[in-house]
C-alpha cells in the first residue's frame, strides 16, 4: 500500500456537519463496557443519514480527529460499518483495540467482503453483526468471523428469541441485546443468555409509591441544601459528620497529590476550607450517582456518568450562552445532575422534590422543561438519542442562540469531563481532580 489512509480521504463534507450521538452498553451486572457510536448528519430532513464513501470518510476522519479517548475513555466504541467502509483504506483510522466494527444488516454478504472481514479480523479488529432478527445463511457465511451478535428485542418475539439465543450461543458468541427498553425485557435477555446490553431501561425510573430516599442521600441532598442557603461552615461540617462513609470520602479527597499538602489534613473543617464550597457542592452532586454497593466499588455506573455529562453539558453551553453569568452556569450544572434523581430514587420527580428544597427556577426546569434552565436540559436530553429529535434540536438551538459548532465544542468536553468521574469509593480520578480545582472558589 502507497499511500497512508489520510491520502485517500477526499473530506468532501466539513467536521461539523456531523453531531456524535452515543448509547450506553452494559453488562449483565449492568456496568457500563462501552458505548455505541452514532454519527449523523446536522441537517435536518430525509438526508440526514449520510451512507456514502466520502461522507463516511470524513466521519470517521472526524472521529480521529476528536481522539476516540475523549469520547469513550478506557471503554470499547461500537461502528457501524457498510460495505463500502469494511472494503476502503480508512477504516484504518479507527484503533483496532479501541472498536467493534458493526456490521450492518443492510451489507450484502459476497466472497470479497468475507476474505475482507477475514483480513481486518487477523489486523486485530472485532466484528459483531447487528440488527440480527433471524438465523440466515449469509449470516452464517460470517459467523467465523465475528464475535457479537446483536439482536434487536423490540423486532423479534419473545417467543422465538430464547431459540434464537440458543442458536448463537452454541456457536460461542457473545450476545447482544439492542433496544432494550423496560427492566423486564433486561430480565428475560439475561435469562437467555445475554452478555450484553443496550437501551436506556436502565435510565428509567420504577416508580414505587411511599418510597424514602436513603439516608446517607438524604445527608447529600441537605448538605446541597445547605450551600444553596450558604449556610456557615460548622452547620455544613454537622451534616457531612452524620455520614462515617461521607466523612472518609472527603478526607481522602483533600489528602490526594494533587492538593500538594505537606501536612495530613485531618479534620473536616479544615477539608471544606482546602475543597471549597463551590467543589463541595459539585462533588456532592456527583456522589448522589456514585455506585453505592462495596463489592462492586471498581466498577463505573452508567447512571453516574450519564449524569456527570449532562450536568458538565449543561454547564458548558449556558457558559457560552450566557458568558460571565458564574451563577447561572452553576445552576445548569445543577439541574444537569438532579435531572436524574428520579431514576436514582426510584421514584418520580414530584416525589423527589417533596423531599428535598430547590429554587422555584429549578423546579421548573426540572418539572416541565420551562424557562431558560429547561430549555437547556431539554437540549442535552435530545442528545442521548438524536435520531428522533433533529427537528427539536434545531428549534431549540435556535431559541438559545446556540450554533452547532458551540453545541459540538461543549459536547466534546462533557463527553471527557464525564469518563473522568470515577466511582472508586467516590474518590475522583487525578484527571477529574485536576478538572474540580479552580482559579477562584468565591462562592
Amino acid at each position: 500500500m502507497t499511500d497512508s489512509p489520510s491520502d485517500q480521504i477526499n473530506p468532501v463534507l466539513p467536521a461539523l456537519d456531523f453531531f456524535l450521538a452515543r448509547q450506553p452498553i452494559l453488562n449483565r451486572e449492568q456496568e457500563l463496557i462501552g458505548y455505541e457510536l452514532l454519527f449523523r448528519s446536522a441537517a435536518v430532513g430525509p438526508a440526514n443519514v449520510k451512507d456514502d464513501v466520502s461522507a463516511t470518510a470524513a466521519v470517521i476522519a472526524h472521529a480521529s480527529e476528536l481522539g476516540l479517548n475523549n469520547v469513550i475513555g478506557a471503554l470499547q466504541g461500537f461502528i457501524n460499518v457498510d460495505a463500502a467502509v469494511l472494503m476502503s483504506d480508512f477504516i484504518h483510522f479507527l484503533p483496532a483495540d479501541k472498536v467493534v466494527l458493526e456490521i450492518l444488516e443492510t451489507v450484502k454478504v459476497t466472497p470479497e467482503l468475507v476474505a475482507r472481514v477475514k483480513q481486518l479480523a487477523d489486523a486485530g479488529y472485532v466484528f459483531a453483526l447487528d440488527d440480527v432478527v433471524a438465523a440466515s445463511e449469509e449470516i452464517e457465511q460470517l459467523m467465523p468471523l465475528v464475535k457479537i451478535i446483536k439482536i434487536d428485542v423490540m423486532e423479534v418475539d419473545p417467543s422465538k428469541l430464547l431459540k434464537l439465543s440458543v442458536h448463537f450461543k452454541r456457536a460461542d458468541k457473545k450476545l447482544l441485546a439492542e433496544k432494550v427498553e423496560t427492566l423486564q425485557q433486561f430480565r428475560d435477555c439475561v435469562t437467555f443468555g445475554f452478555d450484553y446490553f443496550q437501551g436506556y431501561y436502565f435510565a428509567k425510573p420504577m416508580v414505587l409509591q411511599g418510597k424514602k430516599l436513603e439516608a446517607s442521600k438524604i445527608v447529600i441532598m441537605h448538605i446541597l441544601a445547605l450551600l444553596v442557603r450558604n449556610v456557615d461552615n460548622g452547620e455544613i461540617v454537622r451534616y457531612i459528620k452524620r455520614d462515617v462513609a461521607l466523612s472518609l470520602t472527603l478526607l481522602r479527597l483533600v489528602n490526594t497529590p494533587v492538593y500538594g499538602f505537606q501536612k495530613f489534613i485531618d479534620s473536616l473543617g479544615q477539608a471544606l476550607i482546602v475543597l471549597g464550597r463551590r467543589q463541595l457542592k459539585r462533588w456532592m452532586q456527583i456522589l448522589l450517582f456514585a455506585n453505592t454497593d462495596r463489592h462492586k466499588a471498581h466498577t463505573l455506573s452508567p447512571l453516574l456518568i450519564l449524569a456527570a455529562t449532562r450536568g458538565k453539558m449543561l454547564e458548558l453551553i449556558t457558559e457560552k450562552i450566557r458568558p460571565g453569568r458564574r451563577k447561572m452556569s452553576e445552576i445548569s450544572f445543577t439541574v444537569g445532575i438532579m435531572s436524574l434523581v428520579d431514576v436514582l430514587f426510584g421514584m418520580n420527580m414530584e416525589g423527589v422534590l417533596r423531599q428535598i428544597t430547590v429554587s422555584a427556577e429549578i423546579r421548573e426546569a426540572l418539572l416541565h422543561h420551562g424557562g431558560f434552565y429547561g430549555s437547556v436540559l431539554r437540549l442535552v436530553e435530545c442528545t442521548e438519542q438524536r435520531e428522533d429529535n433533529l427537528v427539536e434540536m434545531n428549534a431549540l438551538l435556535t431559541e438559545l442562540s446556540l450554533t452547532w459548532e458551540d453545541f459540538f465544542e461543549a459536547e466534546k468536553l462533557a463527553f471527557e469531563w464525564g469518563n473522568s468521574i470515577s466511582t472508586n469509593l467516590g474518590v475522583p480520578s487525578p484527571a477529574a481532580q485536576e478538572a474540580f480545582k479552580d482559579e477562584d472558589d468565591d462562592d
